[in-house]
């Protein structure tokens, strides 16, 4: 497909992710995705500060993401930054350092545009149907809870207890012991009430699990099941029944033993123990029927946004 070049680059805590399409009118086709494991909150994102280390992967990767936009011919790029860098105190300076060294202009968005930005990629990717969901997307310094349909979002909230931050402050031993998995839970009971009341006043039946630890637990799950998935499916398989077995299989193992289980991404290894934790525990509060994974999240919503923000325009000039 031929059409103008777009971008989106998603600075994430994590993970730095470029995704390429071709767009013409309201039509696309992606052309490049890629992540890089950047860590910008390792050793950081408590004090609110980026550390030097992560300041030069980040500038190291976003030149990379540099070279990637010139190989394609990109005419437009939207570069957006998450919570690690909104929330540090020497955020705005990386930002600068990427556009001076990479060429590469990104803005900070705050944690309710996040929320619809996923909202409207898992909508592209998967139907939600007329009954509320409970989407969840687990970054490394915020989690996006969205209460949706298909038609609508009921309820949503970004909350700054992403992997990375939990990791820090829970995870001291390897494998996790019990007593931090309890203080764990007191916290995230504590940090989610808003969450919980949002929940049953809206009754959701499914999770909707969105990016990096859904993607590599229903990797996992197709492992197993010797499903073999096509590049182009939008949602990846997984059980909620399977879930409760992966889960407790995770936390008792040691980084080496986790990256032994088929289907371990050594991207998400550190730090999958809390991000499970984080899904046991919304799972043990609320009874879901199903777990869904959906393909695509924040930067297919950016997207998305972006053709509707085209045709809307072309349409009234």
């Amino acid at each position: 497909m031929s059409g103008k070049k777009i971008a989106i680059v998603d600075l994430g805590t994590n993970t730095f992710h470029v995704l390429v399409a071709a767009v013409r009118g309201n039509d696309f086709e992606f052309l490049h995705r890629e992540k890089l494991a950047v860590k910008i909150g390792e050793d950081g994102i408590m004090e609110g500060r980026i550390s030097e280390q992560a300041f030069q992967r980040a500038v190291a990767a976003s030149v990379h993401i540099k070279s990637i936009l010139d190989r394609f011919n990109v005419t437009e790029t939207k570069a957006i930054a998450t919570s690690a860098i909104r929330g540090a105190s020497n955020g705005q300076r990386l930002l600068k350092e990427i556009g001076d060294f990479a060429g590469i202009k990104a803005n900070t968005i705050d944690g309710n545009i996040e929320a619809e930005l996923i909202y409207q990629g898992v909508r592209l990717a998967i139907g939600l149907g007329n009954s509320p969901s409970l989407i969840m997307d687990i970054g490394g310094g915020s989690v996006e809870f969205i209460l949706a349909n298909q038609f609508q979002i009921f309820w949503k909230r970004s909350f700054d207890i992403g992997a990375q931050r939990l990791f820090d402050k829970f995870h001291q031993h390897d494998p996790v012991s019990k007593v931090e998995l309890e203080s764990l839970d007191d916290y995230l009971d504590q940090e989610l009430t808003p969450l919980y009341n949002a929940i049953k006043k809206y009754n959701p039946d499914i999770l909707i699990g969105s990016s990096g630890t859904f993607e590599t637990l229903s990797d996992i799950y197709c492992l197993r099941q010797n499903i073999r998935l096509e590049t182009n499916d939008t949602e990846k398989p997984i059980d909620i029944l399977f879930f409760h077995k992966i889960f407790k299989d995770i936390i008792k193992r040691n980084r080496v033993e986790r990256l032994q289980i088929p289907g371990m991404s050594e991207m998400r290894v550190d730090m999958i123990s809390m991000a499970v934790a984080l899904i046991n525990r919304i799972i043990s509060v609320h009874h879901f029927t199903q777990l869904r994974v959906s393909g695509y999240a924040l930067k297919e919503g950016l997207l998305i946004k972006l053709i509707n923000e085209k045709e809307i325009q072309e349409l009234s000039a």
